[in-house]
């Protein structure tokens, strides 16, 4: 067969979508994790994964997909559907989508035969559907199962039908597509910068950055808004190494300086490993005192390994009377002003600190409903910080149900903890 190449105005900046199938995938509890695979090995010969699915059994809805995947991308991988049974469609929407038919291959049917006798067993009938190659494809063979692959080469695009158990999947990619892809694609690779943000919201950030990053389109940015903090993707495309980086380098200085110190990660570390290590640094002790968030802030900072270098320990001071018998706090002043107050905060992170002798101690006391005990609003949260040098507290205000308040209290209060252990050296 004549060795053809996607065409050169578009090679360097291929792209690739990836479809799963099966019905079985679309369940609350199976994760798709072959396509997390491909994904990395196409982004290491330098391919972008424009796009990814999951479709169910269904050959009209796979047909049409594959045929809306032709259309958007030269890099074409199906995982999946290539069982005998007759849910496994695969074969037959893709040969439709193409417009091609299904050829059977007496060579496959042999070798899937003496697959089956290696191991002493009988061949059902049915199995008789896996030697059905789509018209012009290539057979990748499956040293693990009796579902070859199939390598289908259009000149202008390429597609790939895999079997779906991973351990069948991932040997095929590695030595039978990634050779043909090395062969088509020239020479590419991708750069990244991957920043962590605190202390603005999504759309204050991307109005920030967006008259930066809009002017190019490579690199590509991508802004990702999760329940804790929000992360700032740079992913540039070159011929070289030494090209993607100067790609990079034309926009990510003018990022970094717009976002300043609000960037707190810039290699993927969570928060509470970036203050854990500022807190390792300085040779300094943390405890905590949580009302509202119910140990969520501990559980963080817990989470990390050798965390027990500096967490001294905290409380969970829920009710008044344990504000009160455990931190120190004056009833009165639960009294006077509630325990959702900046008084109450205060004392509740001076108290912790005095008990547990910590360099600095954080507390939590909020409303984080879904009604009001003090009458403050829900979504109020005072946050504590208790030092040698000083005590601050603050407060903000979340909108949300229970458990995004209480998770993004616990993010505001690292945020507002790594602040003070940067101003305090």
């Amino acid at each position: 067969m004549t060795e053809s190449r996607l065409p050169t105005p578009h090679s360097l900046l291929a792209n690739a979508e990836i479809i799963a199938v099966g019905s079985e995938l679309l369940a609350h509890d199976r994760l798709d994790t072959n396509s997390l695979f491909i994904t990395e090995q196409l982004n290491a010969l330098g391919v972008e994964v424009c796009r990814k699915q999951v479709v169910g059994d269904d050959r009209t809805r796979l047909t049409a997909a594959v045929g809306q995947a032709l259309e958007n991308a030269e890099i074409v991988i199906l995982s999946g559907g290539l069982g005998p049974t007759e849910d496994d469609l695969t074969r037959d929407a893709v040969a439709a989508a193409l417009g091609r038919e299904l050829i059977f291959s007496e060579q496959i049917l042999a070798w899937i035969e003496e697959l089956f006798r290696q191991i002493n067993r009988k061949m059902a009938d049915i199995n008789r559907r896996q030697a059905f190659l789509v018209e012009g494809a290539e057979p990748l063979p499956n040293p693990r199962g009796t579902a070859p692959g199939q390598w289908i080469d259009l000149g202008s695009r390429v597609v790939a039908l895999l079997p779906g158990p991973p351990g069948e999947l991932k040997p095929i990619f590695m030595n039978e597509c990634v050779p043909r892809l090395e062969k088509l694609l020239p020479p590419q690779v991708i750069r990244t910068r991957f920043y962590r943000v605190a202390g603005m919201g999504e759309s204050d950030l991307d109005a920030l950055i967006a008259p930066v990053y809009t002017k190019v389109s490579n690199p590509a940015t991508t802004i990702l808004s999760g329940p804790s903090d929000i992360q700032v993707h740079l992913r540039a495309r070159g011929r070289t190494a030494e090209q993607a980086e100067t790609l990079l380098q034309a926009i990510a200085p003018r990022i970094e300086a717009l976002l300043g110190d609000r960037i707190y990660s810039r290699n993927g570390d969570l928060l509470e490993t970036v203050v854990g290590q500022m807190l390792r640094e300085r040779g300094a002790t943390l405890s905590v005192a949580e009302s509202c968030t119910g140990g969520m802030l501990a559980q963080r900072i817990t989470s990390i390994p050798g965390s027990s270098d500096y967490f001294s320990g905290g409380f969970l001071l829920y009710s008044n009377r344990m504000k009160t018998e455990l931190a120190g706090v004056p009833a009165e002043l639960i009294e006077q002003h509630t325990a959702v107050s900046e008084e109450v905060a205060r004392a509740m992170a001076e108290g912790c600190r005095a008990k547990t002798g910590s360099s600095y101690a954080v507390s939590t006391t909020g409303e984080a409903g879904p009604e009001s005990a003090t009458g403050a609003p829900v979504g109020t949260v005072f946050l504590g910080i208790a030092s040698e040098q000083k005590t601050d507290a603050r407060r903000i205000s979340v909108p949300g149900g229970r458990e995004r308040v209480r998770t993004l209290a616990t993010q505001i209060a690292l945020d507002f903890l790594r602040r003070r252990l940067m101003a305090e050296g």
